[in-house]
Order: structure tokens, then sequence, then C-alpha cells
């Protein structure tokens, strides 16, 4: 019997696709933007049209390959192109024929001049401005052309709730495609919160009775079970041949439920070998998945799910085809969830830790009163997205009062007095508390120590586990001694000043395409242990073969300058894995040198103060907790004294570690 085919309909939203999922998320579009600009600068390429045109895709492609922004060699060159800059169209960065609209070159502008400035209202960086009236802006018509606007839909759901725990954020909000289904979804939360439902009934709910699932139950409740139709009911997104395993599947685990053969439990874990969905099929049906123990003894493995516990073929068929696409659609949703974190980590307003997403500070206060005005329009699409507009252009909402809007963030957090002179200070104070619970939390000395291990090894992968992906290696090895020099230190002084570093909304560090000068300045006022002086931090992961040419002028550059700019009392601490002996010697040279200012002469520093340690006496010192206070006078010690080059760094100062 053939069967009409039933076609996949998406049920929920999602921000960008899959093949934009990317590593250094901000970096990437930014330097992404400057090349576009520049493959459509060249005269060959001025006047043509993007879409429909391979043979310019490819091109742009290769220019890609020329720039050193891809690697590998895809086959299908020009789709690959496509969807590298899909997701900068759907931002509204660049227009259909990939040149970028205004807004595209104002963050391209912001990238360029590396002018990150806050002062806006919302108090972020102004590329974070910029992001957060995109997604204002930004709608999306996945769902049978029904326009959604994502970023209100969260302001909306935060501003009822206060904030989403990671599954409701990942399962629950992109089901939010309309009025009815938002409010909803808001009701069955605080019922979820409440213990009076669980998270997969709403899905359930929310999905599985959508037209398309109702015609492929219907269909799959009359008929009988064959290949044919378990591919048709699965509606995979794409193609039906997909679901194929499923069939033979269906067959074992009937004969368990429906027929009690326990004997083919062990059977049925083999026939999970071939599901895409293995690990969500094994979750509920196994309470163990020990070979011996499913050989031996198959009873003891059965989990207490109630597919096992059906008395007819009716029973079975609508578990089963729950099951089937309840799994589906929270892979689909937990496959999309990372990349709409990553989207609206762009506007720097969401945090999302402790398993908890919600708005910072300013942002929360500022929608907290426009959330119902911002609703009306959630579900109606913008003109301006390629507009580089002001903020209240966008929404007559968006109209409001800054003064009003720290009056109430006064009176909530018992405040004499607030306005735009000390907001920054208030704010740079919450989120140094929140760094200091973010290290204790996820960068004890345990952690540290591991980090600085990989660093040593240049295990990538592991450093970005540990950290994010969305910053570069020697980003977040900067960031890292950061943290590092901060717990040395005791937690003295503002680290998030003095590291000089852009970091998301939950203070995870991320790379901007322009670079800059990143390196740390740690400023310490006078004690009985050390006088008032600054310690710049120069960082490097560079190995032996490139140290020295690209270490040595530039640290005793930095630290001449600082000197000379701030009339501080100040030394600098080289940290690295590996320690060139020339590099050394050039430090130690310095001590005698100096450094003159090349615009005038007058102007010089009589020595430099340049102390060097590796990584793995960096370990050493968070294994025996040394702090500052004895460290400043063990590193001046150290420097002080005259011994020659070759062995003055382990015998003064590895060996007083």
């Amino acid at each position: 019997m053939s069967f009409e085919n039933i076609p996949y309909k998406s049920y929920c939203w999602s921000l960008g696709t899959t093949s934009f999922r990317t590593k250094q998320f901000n970096q990437k579009i930014e330097l992404q933007l400057n090349l576009l600009k520049e493959f459509f600068d060249l005269p060959e390429n001025q006047n043509e049209l993007w879409q429909g045109n391979s043979n310019l895709q490819i091109k742009y492609y290769n220019f890609l390959k020329e720039k050193d922004f891809l690697t590998g060699n895809e086959t299908r060159k020009d789709k690959f192109a496509r969807e590298k800059t899909s997701g900068l169209c759907e931002l509204g960065l660049i227009d259909d024929n990939r040149r970028l609209t205004d807004v595209g070159k104002e963050l391209l502008q912001i990238s360029q001049s590396c002018d990150y400035d806050n002062s806006n209202v919302f108090k972020v960086a102004k590329d974070s401005y910029i992001f957060i009236k995109q997604f204002l802006k930004l709608s999306n018509n996945q769902v049978d052309n029904n326009i959604v606007r994502p970023y209100l839909v969260l302001i909306y759901l935060l501003s009822k709730l206060e904030y989403l725990n990671y599954e409701e954020f990942a399962y629950l909000l992109p089901l939010c495609v309309s009025k009815e289904t938002t409010l909803n979804i808001v009701e069955q939360i605080k019922l979820l919160r409440r213990n009076s439902i669980k998270l997969d009934d709403i899905i359930i709910d929310t999905v599985l009775f959508l037209p398309n699932y109702s015609q492929a139950r219907s269909l799959f409740l009359n008929n009988q079970v064959t290949e044919e139709l378990i591919c048709t009911i699965g509606m995979n997104r794409k193609s039906r041949l997909y679901d194929k395993p499923y069939y033979p599947f269906y067959k074992v685990l009937f004969d368990i439920c429906v027929n009690k053969k326990n004997s083919k439990i062990a059977d049925l874990y083999e026939k999970t070998n071939s599901l895409n969905l293995k690990t969500l099929w094994r979750s509920y049906l196994f309470s163990s998945t020990s070979r011996n123990l499913l050989r031996n003894n198959p009873n003891e493995c059965k989990s207490t799910a109630e597919i096992y516990n059906v008395n007819n073929e009716m029973e079975f068929k609508k578990i089963f085809f729950e099951k089937l696409h309840l799994f589906k659609i929270k892979a689909n949703l937990s496959d999309y969830s990372d990349l709409n974190e990553r989207y609206f980590k762009t506007t720097d307003t969401v945090i999302f830790s402790d398993n908890k997403v919600v708005f910072d500070i300013i942002p929360k206060y500022i929608f907290k009163n426009l959330s119902d005005e911002l609703f009306e329009e959630a579900f109606s699409e913008s003109e301006l997205l390629q507009k580089n507009c002001k903020l209240e252009e966008i929404s007559k909402a968006l109209q409001f009062n800054i003064t009003d809007i720290y009056n109430e963030i006064k009176n909530d957090l018992g405040l004499s007095i607030i306005d735009d002179k000390n907001i920054q200070k208030i704010l740079s104070n919450e989120k140094l508390q929140r760094f200091k619970s973010l290290i204790d939390s996820k960068f004890n000395n345990e952690t540290l120590i591991e980090l600085l291990d990989y660093f040593e090894t240049r295990n990538d992968k592991k450093i970005f586990e540990l950290v994010t992906d969305n910053a570069t290696i020697p980003t977040i090895f900067e960031y890292i001694l950061g943290i590092i020099w901060y717990k040395i230190s005791n937690y003295k002084g503002d680290i998030l000043k003095y590291m000089n570093l852009s970091l998301e909304a939950d203070l995870l560090p991320k790379t901007h395409a322009c670079g800059g000068d990143a390196d740390i300045v740690y400023e310490y006022d006078e004690t009985e242990f050390y006088p008032k002086h600054n310690m710049l931090i120069e960082a490097t992961l560079m190995d032996e073969s490139t140290q020295r040419r690209g270490e040595m002028e530039p640290v005793s550059r930095h630290l001449g300058n600082h000197i000379l700019r701030t009339g501080q009392n100040a030394y600098c601490t080289f940290i690295s894995p590996y320690l060139d002996i020339n590099v050394l010697t050039h430090f130690r040279s310095l001590k005698h040198m100096g450094y003159y200012d090349p615009q005038n002469y007058n102007n010089h520093v009589a020595s430099l103060k340049v102390v060097p340690i590796k990584t793995k006496e960096l370990k050493t010192i968070l294994q025996k907790g040394i702090k500052y206070n004895e460290l400043y006078s063990l590193m001046d010690i150290a420097f002080q004294n005259e011994s020659s080059v070759p062995t003055w760094y382990e015998n003064e100062l590895v060996a007083n570690l």
C-alpha cells in the first residue's frame, strides 16, 4: 500500500543556520563583513549580482580561501559560500546580493576603529548596541510564513517569568511562534515550575496537535505498520528514507511490549545502534546498558517506561508515535539552542549562567515596563532591518526616559542617588561580584592548572570546552592569566578593568577582528609589602621559532610607553609556556638599557624591569598558594640579582618559589 507524503513543517523559530555555527562568532562576523566589502570593491565584481550566480559564489569561496578565512576544500563551493553569508543576511548586515547594508557598514566601521565605547542607554559596547537594535527588528517566518520576532518574545517571557532555565530556553522559548502559543507557554512554564506538568507534556501538547502531526498519527493508528508507513509518518526533514531503521526497531519493541518477549531486550539494544537518536531512545527504554546484563539478565535492563506496560497494539502505537516525534523535536530544538544562544549573546544583554537565562541589569529594567507594548509588535515584520536607525525609530515603545529607568533601579536597590555619572560604577561593582562568583564556580585552582597544561600542549579543544569558543586561544590565555593574577592578588582591585578584554554579558571572553592592545595592567596601591606601582602582564603562546622575533620589541615598547604616558612606577611580567634564551637575555639587558620616547629623546626611562615567568612556575605558585605580597619580593630580588643569564632564571627565580 502506498501512502501520500506528509510534508515536514517547522514548528519553531531558530536564529541563523547550523552552517553558520562558528567559533569566535563576533570576530568571524566582523572579518567577513570586511572581506565582503573587499571582494565587491574589486572592479570585476562591482556590477555582479549574487543571486543565482554560481560562478560569483565560487569566486567568493576561493577569495575566502586566499584570505585564510577558510580551511579544507569543499566540493560544493557555491553552496558553501551561500551558507557562510546567509546568517549575515538574516541579521540585516548584508542584503540579498551580499553587499553591506547601512547597518553592516556601521558595524564594520566600529570593528576597524576598535571603538567599543559603551556610552549608550544600555551601557554595552557599540557593536553590541548595534546588535540590540537589529534583534529588536529581526523577524523569522519559518512556521507557515507566520512572522515572529524572537528577541521580543524573549523579552516578554523574561518580563513575565523573571528567568528561563536552560531547558525552558532550549525547548519552550522557540515554540512561541504566535501570540496564542506564547501566552500559553508562559502559563505552562508556571505550571512546570510548580511540578503540575512535565516539560515533555508541554512540547507534545504544543506541537503534536498541529495538522500534519494529527494527520500522521491518524494514518499510523489506522493502518498496518510497514517500512513505508514508518517512513511516511516519520516526516523526516531531509528524506523519508532516513527513517528506515525505525521499522526493524519498531518490530522488536512491539514484540517486547505487546507480546511480552523480554528475551529480545538485548536485540532491542542492538537495533538502537542504527537510530540517529539512539541516546534518547536508550535513556527512555533502558535502566542499564551493560552488555553482560543485557545478555544474562535482560529484565533487569528494562526501564520503568510506560510503553512496557501496554495491553494492546493500539496503546503501543500511540506511545510509540508520541515518543518518536518527541525525541525528534527535542533533538532538533537542542541542536538549534546553541545557535540561538550565540546570536542572543551578541547583544550583551542576556546572561547565561547557573542554569538560568536572564537579562543584565540595564536591559532588564528598560524592558521591564515595555514588554507588553513590544509584545504587540512581536508578530509583525519591521521594514527597518537594513537601516542604521535610532532606537526610538524601531518602536514607539522604545521612546523611554532613561532617568525613569535609573530611578526604578535606585528604588529597588535602595540607593540614595543614581544617574548617568555613577551608573557605570554600580554596574562595574555588580559585574565584579558576578565575576568572583564565576571564578569560584568555574575556575578553581585545579581547573586553572589543568588549563595551563592545555596551553602548554596546545590542546585547543579542551580549552574551548572549559572556557568558551567565542574567543581565540591567545585571548583566552590572557583571560585565564588575568583570573590567576586576581587570585594571587587576593581579589584586590578592578580586574575587569585591568584585563582590558572584551567580555560577553556572562563575563566570558570574546575576540574582535581588530585585536588591539589587550595587555593586562594591574594597579597596586602601597602596602607594607610593596610600593604603589602598576604591573603589566605580557602573554604569549609563541614557540621558540617565533618568540624572539615577535616579543622582544613589543614588550619593551609597551612597558616604556606606559611609564612615559602615566608617570607610574611600573614593571612587566612576561608569561609564556616557553622562554627563549635570547628573549631572556634581551629582557635582562633592559635593566641597563632603558627606553627612549621615539618622538622626544628627552623623555626616557633609565631602566626597564621585566621579569619572565613560565606557565610551569605559575602552576607552582598556584599549587603552593603563594600570594602577591610574597611574590613581589621574590621577583624583585631575582630582578636585582646580577648573576649571568643562562642560570639566572633557574637559580634566582625558580629556586626561590
